[in-house]
């Protein structure tokens, strides 16, 4: 018998295929930088003493205004009361009663004084009239005069006294107010909603005016601050979207938008900050995590593109099959950035060239294949 001939070639693989198709795409600068807070806030206690509750930790949440360290409050309780009750007694002695605004001539020794001046005034006038028809000898007139005069000069030196007594109610209310601020502030408070960082007291501990007693960040938003090369940074604009990943999320990207350009470059290092915000609602993204970003340009210049499913990567390098007739060609190529689900082809392919997208473990180069 002849020998056995060579087998039949196999059978074509069917693929899909797709052209490679020049788009414009606007263009990024590659930067990286670090996660910070929207703000951060040393809470610092304002009156002296021993603490004796704190019902935060560390990673705490909080909303404005709610409770950090509470300090003793006896001593400011009992200045507030002191402060109350001093203030209630000079009312009292001016019948401000019930909220009453202030008013000199209803201050009850004002108006007693000044009925014994109407009185005395009235009196005078009378004997005025008698000493004209002659039916009142002068000394009498003269002490109805000296009564009139006498009695004018206390409903003068009273006004005056609830005057001064009025000037003592407003310090008196003033006291009341520090007091009770003082007593507000036994109780010290996260200045806005956020993330207890740190609690620096205990139970027990005393503090100072001034101490520390903890820390507070706000991290929704978040800002990212990233360091921008001075070839770049005609490319950067405030209102710029920038979209980053950090190692804590591999293959998760983040997105904000640049807040801030810093006005100078920073001579030694020849680059500038760049701050964008980042929504953080949920608070997956911590102060602290460092970032890799790209900040997108204004101009958008044509580049070519192809479907990510048809970059095959190699021992580092990229590949892809292009349909030549009835085979699959492979072609060494040259990747640039991520456009969705599309990756720009810098070298290694030409426009209108179709590229196979599916069953790329399945052909090797110069396999024939069915392309549709």
């Amino acid at each position: 018998m002849p020998p056995a001939t060579a087998s039949a070639e196999a059978a074509p693989v069917a693929v899909t295929a797709v052209a490679a198709a020049s788009q414009p795409v606007a263009g990024f600068v590659n930067v990286s930088g670090t996660l910070t807070a929207e703000d951060e806030a040393d809470v610092a206690a304002e009156v002296s003493g021993r603490i004796v509750a704190t019902p935060v930790e560390r990673g705490a949440r909080v909303a404005s205004g709610d409770a950090l360290v509470q300090i003793v409050a006896t001593e400011a309780d009992a200045q507030a009361t002191e402060a109350r009750a001093n203030a209630a007694q000079i009312e009292a002695r001016l019948g401000l009663g019930n909220g009453a605004a202030f008013d000199v001539e209803r201050v009850p020794e004002v108006a007693n004084a000044r009925a014994a001046f109407d009185l005395a005034r009235l009196d005078f006038e009378r004997a005025e009239m008698l000493q004209r028809r002659q039916l009142l000898s002068q000394a009498d007139f003269d002490q109805r005069a000296a009564q009139k005069a006498a009695s004018e000069r206390q409903y003068d030196t009273a006004r005056n006294s609830a005057a001064q007594q009025y000037q003592s109610l407003i310090a008196a209310r003033a006291r009341v107010a520090l007091a009770q601020k003082a007593l507000a502030d036994t109780v010290v408070r996260a200045p806005f909603a956020g993330v207890v960082g740190e609690r620096f007291v205990s139970v027990g501990d005393y503090v100072n005016r001034g101490t520390r007693v903890a820390s507070v960040l706000r991290i929704d938003p978040l800002r990212v601050q990233l360091t921008v090369t001075e070839q770049d940074v005609a490319a950067v604009a405030v209102g710029r979207s920038v979209t980053f990943n950090v190692d804590a999320y591999p293959g998760q990207s983040f997105t904000g938008q640049v807040r801030y350009i810093s006005p100078a470059v920073v001579a030694d290092t020849r680059a500038l900050t760049v701050e964008a915000v980042v929504p953080n609602q949920n608070g997956r993204l911590k102060p602290g995590f460092f970032a890799t970003a790209r900040i997108e340009k204004n101009e958008r210049t044509p580049r070519l593109l192809v479907p990510a499913s048809a970059i095959r990567t190699v021992s580092g390098t990229a590949r892809v099959f292009v349909v030549d007739g009835d085979r699959a060609r492979e072609r060494v190529v040259t990747t640039g950035q991520t456009v969705g689900d599309q990756i720009e082809v810098a070298t290694g392919l030409t426009d209108g060239e179709r590229v196979v997208t599916t069953s790329l473990n399945q052909i090797i180069d110069g396999v024939r294949v069915v392309a549709r």
